[in-house]
C-alpha cells in the first residue's frame, strides 16, 4: 500500500481527489499539536548540520555582499586569511541559527494551532499570520547576525578574535547597537516566512510519489533547496543592505533607504550589481535550504 505523501505545514488538495473539501495535511501538523516540542529540536538540529556544512561558503558570500567583489577575489581573501579563520566566527551563526530554525518551525506550530483554533479566517489567511509572526518574532536574535557580520569583516580582525569580544564591544554603545540592520530583517523574515510555508506543501505535490524514507528525503531537499534558492534571490538586495548596516560600529543609524541609495552610487547605479554574489547565493541556498528541510522532515518522523 503506497505510503499516504506528506502535503507540507499546509493542507492542500489530495491528488485524485473528487472534491476541494478532500485535503491531505501534513503529519508535521498533526504531530505539533500534539507535541510541538519536537518540532523545536528538529529545527534545532536541522540548522546545526546546515552551519557546519555551509559556513566557507557564507563567508565568501558575505565579502560579496559588503565590498561588491567577484567570487575568486572572495576566494583569494579567504585564502590569504588562511586555514585557522576559515571557521572564525561561526559561533554566532550556530548560536542565531540553530536558534532561529528552532523557533521557526516551532513557533509556526504553536502560532498556527493557536490562531486556527480562535480566528474564523480562511485557513491560508490565518497559517500566512502565523508565519509572518514567526518571522517577526525571529528578530529577537537580531544581536548574533550583527555579531556574526562584525566577525567576518576581516577589517574589525584587529578589534576582537571572538564572540564575547564583539558583544562586549558593542555593549559601551547601548542596547540599540545590538540591534543595528533590525529594519531590513524584519522586511526579510516576515514575507520570506509567509512564502516559505505557504509554498513548501504545494511544491512538495508536484513532486513524484515518495514511498520510502529516502524517496521523501530526495523530496523534501528538492523542495527546501528550490524555495531556498528563490527567496534568497528575491531578499538577496535586503540582505546587501543590512550586511552593510551591521558591519558598522557606533556613529549614526542611517535609514534603510539612505543605505539603499548609497550602495546603489556606489555600484554605478546598475541593478545587477546589487545581486554581484547572488548566484552563490543560490548555490548555497540550495544546499542550505535542502538540508534544512530534509534533516527536519528526517528527525521529524523519527520523534
Amino acid at each position: 500500500m503506497q505510503q499516504a505523501r506528506r502535503a507540507g505545514p499546509g493542507a492542500v488538495p489530495a491528488r485524485g481527489g473528487g472534491s476541494t473539501a478532500a485535503m491531505v495535511t501534513s503529519p508535521g501538523d498533526s504531530a505539533g499539536r500534539d507535541s510541538s516540542g519536537k518540532h523545536y529540536l528538529c529545527g534545532l538540529c536541522a540548522a546545526f548540520t546546515n552551519i557546519m556544512v555551509t559556513f566557507p561558503i557564507q563567508k565568501v558570500l558575505f565579502r560579496q555582499q559588503l565590498f561588491g567583489l567577484r567570487t575568486a577575489e572572495a576566494v583569494r581573501q579567504l585564502r590569504r586569511d588562511g586555514l585557522r579563520t576559515l571557521y572564525r566566527g561561526i559561533l554566532p551563526p550556530l548560536m542565531q541559527k540553530t536558534a532561529t530554525m528552532a523557533l521557526m518551525f516551532g513557533l509556526y506550530e504553536d502560532f498556527s494551532a493557536l490562531l486556527l483554533s480562535h480566528a474564523r479566517a480562511p485557513e491560508l489567511l490565518t497559517r500566512s499570520a502565523a508565519a509572518a509572526l514567526t518571522g517577526t518574532t525571529e528578530a529577537v536574535l537580531t544581536p548574533f547576525e550583527r555579531v556574526q557580520t562584525l566577525l567576518q569583516d576581516h577589517r574589525h580582525h584587529d578589534k576582537f578574535t571572538n564572540t564575547y569580544q564583539a558583544f562586549k564591544v558593542l555593549k559601551a554603545y547601548g542596547m540599540r547597537e545590538y540591534y543595528r540592520g533590525l529594519v531590513p530583517i524584519l522586511l526579510r523574515n516576515g514575507p520570506s516566512n509567509v512564502l516559505f510555508f505557504g509554498l513548501r506543501g504545494p511544491i512538495k505535490q508536484l513532486l513524484p510519489e515518495a514511498t520510502s524514507y529516502s524517496s521523501h528525503m530526495v523530496n523534501d531537499f528538492i523542495c527546501g533547496g528550490l524555495l531556498g534558492a528563490v527567496l534568497g534571490l528575491l531578499f538577496f538586495p535586503v540582505n546587501v543592505i543590512k550586511t552593510r548596516m551591521q558591519a558598522q560600529i557606533g556613529g549614526e543609524f542611517q535609514s534603510f533607504s539612505k543605505v539603499l541609495v548609497k550602495i546603489w552610487l556606489e555600484r554605478d547605479r546598475k541593478v545587477i550589481h546589487l545581486f554581484r554574489g547572488a548566484h552563490l547565493n543560490c548555490h548555497r541556498s540550495v544546499l542550505s535550504w535542502g538540508i534544512i528541510n530534509a534533516t527536519y522532515e528526517f528527525l521529524l518522523k523519527l520523534l
